[in-house]
């Protein structure tokens, strides 16, 4: 897409929810891409936030973890009362959101998923996410984030 016009920047602007667009420009198959990204941006890395899609006994949630961390999937399971919780296929990821890996953002995606974001986020006056396509990120608020996406926070993000 041209210019920052996503489903997740529609959503946002919809919504008239206060948020920043941000450019950068790492490729997504870069080692240690999220603290590049952060690096990219001029942020602390504990506030930006990848959003990966697993699946819960057999069904998709989205976790929105810090890229300072790796998700934990049995925190995760539980969080989303859960037994068992494993990553999804990216073809999987990208068909259910409609982004792209490395674009995946927890907001405007193509069906609503159940969504859990690390309640890390909380300490943070703004977070940092993914805007919807690779190279794009939002800024805004993290309880502003928990509305759009009808999140549940939870500790699911390990050092």
């Amino acid at each position: 897409m041209a210019g920052p016009g996503t489903p997740a920047i529609a959503l946002l602007s919809k919504r008239k929810i206060a948020h920043s667009t941000h450019t950068y420009d790492v490729s997504p198959d870069a080692p240690n891409y999220g603290a590049l990204v952060a690096t990219t941006l001029g942020v602390a890395p504990e506030r930006v936030f990848k959003s990966l899609v697993t699946e819960v006994d057999g069904g998709l949630t989205v976790a929105v973890v810090p890229v300072t961390g790796e998700l934990d999937l049995k925190a995760l399971a539980a969080a989303a009362g859960g037994k068992r919780a494993t990553m999804a296929e990216r073809t999987t990821a990208e068909r259910a959101t409609g982004y792209v890996r490395g674009g995946i953002s927890p907001l405007g995606q193509r069906k609503r998923l159940p969504t859990v974001i690390d309640a890390s986020a909380l300490t943070h006056p703004t977070v940092y996410v993914s805007a919807g396509r690779r190279g794009l990120q939002v800024q805004l608020a993290p309880t502003d984030l928990v509305a759009l996406t009808g999140a549940t926070t939870a500790s699911i993000a390990t050092a």
